[in-house]
C-alpha cells in the first residue's frame, strides 16, 4: 500500500515556506482539479462532441425520410438530441423556442468555466501578493540586522518570496490551457446545434429529388 506521508510532509514543509498564499494555492489546485474531472464526466456523459447519429439524421431528412432520421436522433447520446426530435416534427414557428432549449443546453456544458477563468486570472496574482509579502518581510530582517548583513540569508529569503510566483504559474498554466480546451469543445457543440436546427428546418434536398419542402405529416405518413 503507498503511504501518503511522504506527500503529506512535502505539502507541510511547502505550506511552511509559503505561509498561506501557499496554502491557499494548494487549494485553488485541488478544487481546479476536482472541476477539470467533473467537467470531463459531464462532457462524456451529454455526448458532447458525438455527432454520428445527428448527422445521419440530417441525411435522411434532407432525403425526406423522418422515420429515418427519428430513429437516428433516438439512438444519439448528444444532449442535443432531444432538441433536435422536438426540431424534426416542429414548425418555423417554434424555431425561437426551440433555439431557447438549445441555449440552455449549452449553458449546462459551459457551467464551470467562469471558476476556472476566475482562477486562471487570480492565481498568478495571489502568487504575486505573496512575493511581496516576502520580499517584505525580506527587506525588513536586512534593516534589522543593520551592518551584521549576511548575503545568504538574503538570498534565502527572496528565493522563498518568489516560491509563491512560481506556485500560482503553476496553477494558472494548466488552468487556463483545460479551459481553453473546454471552450473550444462548447464552440463546436453551438456551431453544431445552430447548423442542425438550421438543416432541420430548411432541409437541403438530395440530387435527384423534389426541391419542396418535406413536412413532418408526410414524412410519418410514408414511415407508417
Amino acid at each position: 500500500m503507498i503511504s501518503l506521508e511522504p506527500l503529506l510532509h512535502a505539502l507541510s514543509a511547502l505550506i511552511d515556506l509559503g505561509g498561506p498564499v501557499i496554502a491557499l494555492l494548494l487549494a485553488l489546485s485541488v478544487l481546479v482539479l476536482g472541476v477539470i474531472l467533473f467537467k470531463l464526466w459531464q462532457f462524456h456523459a451529454l455526448g458532447v462532441g458525438d455527432h454520428a447519429a445527428i448527422d445521419r439524421a440530417l441525411e435522411e431528412r434532407d432525403g425526406g425520410a423522418l422515420g429515418e432520421a427519428l430513429t437516428h436522433l433516438d439512438a444519439s447520446p448528444s444532449h442535443l438530441a432531444p432538441v433536435l426530435t422536438h426540431a424534426l416534427n416542429a414548425d418555423a414557428t417554434l424555431k425561437p423556442r426551440l433555439v431557447a432549449m438549445a441555449e440552455a443546453r449549452l449553458e449546462e456544458v459551459q457551467r464551470g468555466f467562469r471558476l476556472l477563468d476566475s482562477i486562471a486570472q487570480v492565481a498568478p496574482l495571489l502568487g504575486l501578493f505573496g512575493t511581496v509579502l516576502g520580499m517584505i518581510d525580506a527587506f525588513r530582517a536586512l534593516q534589522e540586522a543593520g551592518n551584521a548583513v549576511d548575503p545568504s540569508v538574503l538570498a534565502g529569503g527572496i528565493w522563498v518570496a518568489l516560491l509563491t510566483t512560481a506556485a500560482g504559474l503553476a496553477v494558472a498554466m494548466p488552468t487556463s490551457l483545460a479551459l481553453t480546451w473546454f471552450e473550444s469543445r462548447a464552440a463546436r457543440e453551438r456551431a453544431k446545434a445552430d447548423a442542425a436546427l438550421e438543416a432541420l428546418f430548411h432541409p437541403m434536398p438530395r440530387r435527384g429529388t423534389a426541391e419542396r419542402p418535406v413536412s413532418a405529416t408526410d414524412g410519418f405518413a410514408h414511415a407508417g
